[in-house]
């Protein structure tokens, strides 16, 4: 099982792609022109559904490298072998929550600026959104593929594009982020039962592809 988990990793920050970070890096500054204070969180979420994207990803390498003909030569079942991947998902948490802290205190030092709520969502965010972000994904991978699984990624950023526009035209930041924290709680429940979930579903359906 270490072993594995050792593998998911090394994939995941193998395959961060240059291009995209140049790409956040950019977005991020905007963001802090744009949102103010409130920079930090948006950048949270980004980093966050970097890091789910690129989990869901990293299974791109796998498919490559047809790597169920190599796990079924070794003494490795089913459960281990999803399991692996699933408990790689949550050590890239600190990745997420660790990016949180910094994109936060960049606006805060810029902005002179240290508001308690919006570290404090943005901190819920890094952990919730990568979780369900591959909660929802990782089955699909392991029923239909990697490409399935791509494109649902991609079909999930519309509504949290929608949901961020909705805020900032009508109450503003300040309501978005007192709304958000009211939730979280709940929120998180919510997505580490689904996460169990999703880990049941995908392991179904990485044996019916025995």
């Amino acid at each position: 099982m270490k072993g594995l988990i050792y593998k998911e990793i090394t994939i995941f920050y193998k395959d961060i792609d240059k291009k995209l970070v140049l790409l956040v890096i950019g977005v991020i500054a905007l963001l802090m022109v744009h949102a103010g204070v409130y920079a930090g969180l948006f950048a949270s979420v980004m980093l966050a559904m970097t890091i789910g994207m690129q989990n869901t990803m990293s299974f791109a390498s796998d498919e490559k490298a047809d790597w169920k003909k190599y796990q079924s030569a070794m003494p490795v079942n089913a459960v281990s072998a999803v399991a692996s991947k699933y408990i790689s998902v949550i050590c890239t948490l600190t990745v997420s929550i660790a990016g949180s802290v910094i994109l936060n205190l960049l606006p805060a030092v810029a902005f002179q600026s240290f508001n308690v709520m919006v570290w404090e969502v943005s901190a819920a965010a890094s952990l919730i959104i990568p979780l369900l972000w591959t909660g929802i994904c990782l089955p699909f991978t392991y029923w239909f593929g990697f490409r399935s699984a791509q494109t649902m990624g991609l079909l999930a950023v519309i509504p949290m594009f929608y949901f961020i526009k909705y805020f900032e035209d009508g109450a503003g930041f300040s309501a978005m982020t007192s709304s958000i924290f009211s939730y979280a709680a709940a929120a998180g429940i919510a997505v580490i039962a689904l996460f169990m979930i999703s880990m049941i579903i995908s392991i179904i359906g990485y044996n019916r592809k025995k």
